[in-house]
Order: structure tokens, then C-alpha cells, then sequence
């Protein structure tokens, strides 16, 4: 019996009674306030450029008027919705940005994973950090620069493709002026720009292969292939499930800088996305109610696609963001 009873005090003296919330979160601030400290500039970055901009979406629901500001506009209700979705240039804008975009998942995604996997199998130390360092160092090319090189290499005249195409006894093309080939300029300097800075994480979660696994395939006699089948896109899946439900929440965000300085008059039928768009009626023709629609649909749509991928993703492969 005493020692039941002492069993019993000693409990009674672990369970204490639960403080409240207020003195807990004192608590926790003094004993972490260096870590919060450190987070701080984060947080007000996000508030200040993120979130309090957030309040400027009630434009896209407003006729806005300058002198009467945001909040004292009156109301449209649908209006600039329903204008953009019943213009002559709603289904060109939607082809166009889905197209460059679908194109550039279809081919930027997998080859960095291929370029990572290619760089795991090399023997020879010096060549793949040869490798790794030239195939860096285009992503830090700034856009203007790679548009710039863009508009020189392919140039009618003097441009290094279409000397090739001449001396190979064709005729030569301008490039940048014809609508078929804008989506494919675009989207392979892209791939050749962020190819091995993409690469990055992928050779990071090679890394962390369990090598035993290599060697007990390598005993049975497993080829290079069935290694990289069986043991290694497994052990990185959970890693390109994430990044694609990531890229998946961009999907709309066609890039506005590198379009926009590929794009002039020759080429508007495949070059005008929805970014462009909402620069060129919100600042230049100063509507700021209608691109804010615009921007608003574009934001909703790719919300939409993250959940969707993300749900989809727990189903199939049972690994998601949340």
C-alpha cells in the first residue's frame, strides 16, 4: 500500500496543471527569442510585399477611380471578369500561356533529373565537377543578357544559326519574327539556362541513396538501368513529387521578363500570355481595375492547380505537400 501511495505522489507531482496559452507562449519566446529574433525579417518581408498587397485585390471588383482611391470606388461587381472572358483575345491568351507552359513542364522538368542522374554515374571526379560548373553557370546569366544572346545568335543575317543553316545550302529564317518558333526558342534557352542549377537538389537526394542498395544490385548482376529504375528514381520520388506539385502552382506564371523582350509585333500571335497582357492594359493603358481581374483569375487558376496536383499526388504516390 505505501507503495502504491508513493507511486501515486510521485505522479500527482509530474501532472501539473496546464498553464494557459498567454504564459505558455511567454515561455516559449524567452527561451527561443534568438530564433525569433532571426525569423523577423522574413515575416515582415512577406506581410509587407505578400499579404497587405493582398487588400488590393477588392480593385479587381471596382471601377476605380483615382480620386476616389481603392476603398471609395464604387463597385462592378463581375464586370471586368466577364469582359475579359468574353474578349476576341481570351482564348489566344489561354493557348498561348498554357501552351509555353505545358512545354516547358514537358521538357524542363525531366531533363534535370536525367542531366543529375547522368552526373551520379560518372567515374571521373574532375569531369562531372567540369561539368557541374558549366552547366551552372548559365542561370546566372541575367534575362536581358540571354535575350540579348538570344536576338544576336539568331539574328537573319549575321546570326551564327543562320550562317550554319546558309553554309549547309538552306535559306535563312528569322526566328524571333515567325510565331512557330517563338514557343520553342523560349522554352529551350530556358531548359539550357536552368538545366544544371535545377540539377542541383536532385544529385543532393542522390546522395542520399542508401549505397548498400547500389552494391547488393551491382552482386546480382543489375544493369546501369535497372539500378537507376529500381534504386535510385525511387529513393529521390518523394523529391520530384514536391518539386512538380511546385512547378505545378506556376503552371500560369509563364516568365513576364524573358516574353516580354523575345516579343514584338511578328511574333504577338504566339507571344502574348496573360502576363503581358496585364502589363500592357494595367500600366501602360492604365486600367488598373480590368488587370487586376485578369491577375486574379491567373492567381485563382494556379491555386486550383496546386491543390488538384496535390491531391492527386496523395492518391497515386502517397506523398504530398500537406
Amino acid at each position: 500500500m505505501r507503495i502504491v501511495n508513493r507511486i501515486s505522489a510521485i505522479n500527482a507531482k509530474k501532472r501539473k496543471p496546464c498553464k494557459p496559452l498567454s504564459e505558455r507562449l511567454a515561455c516559449e519566446l524567452k527561451k527561443n527569442w534568438a530564433l525569433y529574433l532571426m525569423i523577423l525579417p522574413v515575416m515582415a518581408y512577406f506581410i509587407i510585399f505578400a499579404y497587405i498587397p493582398m487588400s488590393g485585390v477588392v480593385l479587381a471588383f471596382k471601377d476605380f477611380k483615382v480620386k476616389l482611391g481603392i476603398f471609395g470606388s464604387p463597385w462592378a461587381g463581375l464586370k471586368h471578369f466577364r469582359r475579359f472572358f468574353g474578349g476576341y483575345n481570351f482564348g489566344l491568351l489561354l493557348q498561348n500561356t498554357i501552351g509555353i507552359s505545358l512545354y516547358s513542364l514537358l521538357a524542363g522538368f525531366p531533363i534535370p533529373i536525367l542531366f543529375a542522374l547522368l552526373l551520379n554515374y560518372l567515374k571521373y571526379g574532375r569531369l562531372r565537377k567540369t561539368l557541374q560548373m558549366v552547366s551552372y553557370a548559365p542561370y546566372f546569366i541575367s534575362t536581358v543578357v540571354i535575350c540579348g544572346m538570344i536576338a544576336i545568335f539568331m539574328d537573319a543575317d549575321t546570326g551564327i544559326f543562320n550562317q550554319i543553316i546558309v553554309a549547309l545550302g538552306g535559306e535563312s529564317v528569322d526566328f524571333l519574327s515567325n510565331p512557330r518558333y517563338f514557343k520553342s526558342i523560349y522554352v529551350w534557352s530556358g531548359v539550357w539556362q536552368g538545366m544544371g542549377y535545377s540539377s542541383i537538389i536532385y544529385i543532393s537526394a542522390l546522395a542520399g541513396v542508401d549505397p548498400s542498395l547500389h552494391e547488393a544490385a551491382i552482386m546480382d548482376g543489375a544493369t546501369k538501368m535497372q539500378r537507376i529504375w529500381h534504386i535510385d528514381l525511387p529513393g529521390i520520388k518523394s523529391t520530384i513529387v514536391m518539386l512538380l506539385i511546385m512547378q505545378m502552382g506556376s503552371l500560369m506564371n509563364v516568365g513576364f521578363e524573358k516574353v516580354f523582350l523575345l516579343q514584338n509585333d511578328l511574333n504577338m500571335k504566339a507571344s502574348d500570355v496573360i502576363n503581358t497582357y496585364v502589363y500592357r492594359v494595367g500600366l501602360i493603358q492604365n486600367n488598373y481595375s480590368y488587370s487586376t481581374a485578369v491577375g486574379l483569375f491567373n492567381s485563382v487558376i494556379n491555386m486550383t492547380l496546386v491543390i488538384a496536383a496535390n491531391q492527386l499526388s496523395k492518391k497515386l504516390t502517397e506523398e504530398s505537400l500537406w
